[in-house]
């Protein structure tokens, strides 16, 4: 599988782990990352799924993954067991975001997230215009659509990650699919981040 065929977070998401690593993708969806990243780069990959049809197409695939639901933990595997942990465009979804973030950072070295940015200008502008929550531009679905998502920005998680003494290594930005680069205002026209990171005192 070519890395352009994968969504764009994900490609960005291929590229920022190294060969031969291991790695636990939550939320793993059909396979796809843990696809590529055993092909393309020889990682050592597991998964986790909710659905059961996602779960089966893994299965399909070839790939090591099991069904669980993230709102239970990772108590199944020990401390330090994965190189990297990866959770994509499912952090607005959890319950309880700090656990499993925690948890992420408990059991890999480090964590790569993705998700989808609230605080792109035409989010705060259909918000101020029409006094509607708004779609993420990345995430269209809407606010009482199952699962039902919470929103946040880039912003917002930054600040989470120091209260939460977790370090940030690295940020890409997307706007609408591709990789942007900006120094300033990244809240602001970016409509997905990937962020890496680390327990603050590695």
């Amino acid at each position: 599988m070519a890395t352009d065929s994968l969504r764009p977070d994900l490609q960005i998401i291929a590229d920022l782990v190294p060969p031969g690593v291991k790695l636990l993708d939550l939320g793993c969806g059909d396979g796809a990352l843990l696809e590529h990243l055993a092909r393309a780069k020889g990682v050592r990959g597991r998964g986790i799924e909710l659905s059961e049809e996602g779960v089966l197409t893994c299965v399909r695939r070839g790939l090591s993954v099991r069904q669980g639901d993230l709102g239970e933990g990772l108590a199944d595997y020990p401390d330090g067991s994965f190189d990297y942990v990866v959770l994509s465009q499912t952090l607005p979804y959890l319950d309880d975001p700090e656990m499993i973030l925690g948890e992420m950072l408990r059991v890999g070295k480090r964590a790569i997230v993705s998700f989808s940015n609230w605080g792109y200008w035409r989010c705060r502008l259909e918000l101020l215009l029409t006094g509607c929550i708004p779609q993420a531009p990345d995430l269209p679905q809407r606010w009482h659509d199952k699962p039902r998502w919470q929103a946040f920005t880039i912003t917002d998680f930054a600040h989470f990650c120091q209260a939460a003494g977790m370090r940030i290594e690295r940020q890409v930005y997307l706007a609408r699919g591709r990789r942007i680069h900006v120094r300033k205002f990244k809240n602001l026209f970016s409509t997905t981040a990937v962020f890496v990171i680390r327990v603050s005192f590695q």
